[in-house]
Formats: C-alpha cells, structure tokens, sequence
C-alpha cells in the first residue's frame, strides 16, 4: 500500500493549561472551558454549531512521545505496563485525543467555547463530529 497520509489541523484548543502536569487525566477529572479557534478556511464547516450542543473533538496530541508502545496507566509506577492501545494515553504512534465537550457559547464565528477540555494551550484540533 502506498498511500501518503495526509493531515490538516482544522484549529487550536487555547486552554489556561500551559504544563503537561496541569492537564488532568479525563475532562471529568475538574478539566477547564477552552476555546477552540477556527481557522478561516473551515469556518462554513463550523456555523451550524449551536451552544448546549455536545461535541466530539480530536485534537493532535504534538508533544506525545510517538514512539511509546507500553505505558503504565495513568502514569502511576504501581500499575503494570500496559498496551498503549488499552490506554488514554497521549503518548502513541499517533497521537489522536478524542474529548466529548459540551458548547458553552459562540463568541463570534469561528470561536467555541467549549467545557472540560484536557489539552495543552495551543493543541491542534484536527476534526469535530456531534455526539450522538
């Protein structure tokens, strides 16, 4: 197969987490609202996004360790090594984030705010899709 992946970062997640150990582990773990920021060329794919509306978001995880196979869940030594693929982990040959949000608000187009976001100040978002 000789195919040539090709990715375009959709936005960016601006997020007051500035430290991969301010980042909680799930949004559920006190993640903070963040703003998701549209690039112009994707904004018509964005304008039907109402507030209360939830959301799947997948973000690129850029300071993942691409190279990781095993991690110990939830980064706690006294758990046994474990498959990345069994875990959240951002460390992974692709670093895919998958994030169900809530739309707090619309600030203007191109401009979400969304709740309990996990990610890292300036995380490329790469895809949205409604939660059904």
């Amino acid at each position: 197969m000789n195919m040539e992946p090709t990715l375009k970062y959709i936005g960016v997640v601006n997020s007051p987490l500035k430290r991969i150990e301010d980042c909680p582990k799930l949004e559920s773990e006190n993640a903070p609202e963040a703003t998701l920021t549209i690039l112009p060329e994707f904004l018509e794919g964005v304008k039907d996004i109402k507030p209360g509306q939830r959301l799947i978001l997948f973000t690129w995880l850029h300071i993942g360790d691409r190279t990781t196979i095993k991690v110990h869940p939830r980064d706690n030594p006294d758990t046994p090594l474990t498959g990345v693929f069994s875990t959240r982990s951002p460390d992974r040959p692709n670093p895919i984030g998958m994030h169900v949000v809530n739309v707090t608000a619309i600030e203007e187009p191109g401009l979400l705010k969304v709740s309990g976001l996990e990610v890292l100040d300036q995380t490329p978002l790469i895809d949205i899709k409604p939660a059904l």
